[in-house]
């Protein structure tokens, strides 16, 4: 196993960056939606060339992007309630992939598209369950209609 310096107070071991074409609107939208807290923001020649949000325990860095392809980011972030956080991604300008749906393993997820493309995987932990019931419910009818609408609403492939 590799040995990994610590990481500085509040950050994690890995730290995810978003690169997007507008980050003062990502920042904004992670305040609205998941009460998010700007850290930091360092601009150059009137783009942001560094940013830092802390959502809920986590931070996330972004930045305007020079590269000529977008790249959407692909995020899970837990929350308590999924459906009311759906609810507010909607009201700031994202749009649904997945409506909330509950899985076999005990978590209810939904995905959204914000604004920028990025997509959200908002995902609420209902039950703590065992193995032996995460197997049972995985056989379940209503669990594998679940399961395959989650597996199928991204489509293909995420769009540019």
């Amino acid at each position: 196993m590799a040995d990994f310096p610590k990481a500085p107070e509040g950050y994690g071991t890995v730290t995810p960056w978003i690169v997007t074409r507008d980050t003062a609107a990502l920042i904004r939208f992670i305040e609205d939606v998941f009460g998010g807290e700007e850290l930091s923001r360092m601009e150059v020649d009137g783009r942001i060339g560094h940013a830092e949000a802390r959502i809920g325990d986590s931070i996330v860095l972004m930045f305007d992007s020079p590269f000529p392809v977008e790249t959407p980011g692909l995020l899970r972030l837990f929350v308590d309630d999924a459906d009311a956080v759906v609810e507010r991604a909607v009201a700031a300008g994202a749009s649904v992939v997945t409506r909330p749906t509950e899985l076999f393993w005990g978590d209810k997820v939904g995905r959204v598209r914000d604004p920028l493309g990025n997509v959200w995987w908002i995902q609420e932990r209902l039950a703590e369950l065992t193995p032996e019931e995460i197997g049972e419910r995985a056989m379940d009818p209503r669990f594998a209609e679940g399961m395959a609408y989650v597996q199928a609403s991204l489509g293909p492939a995420l769009p540019a």
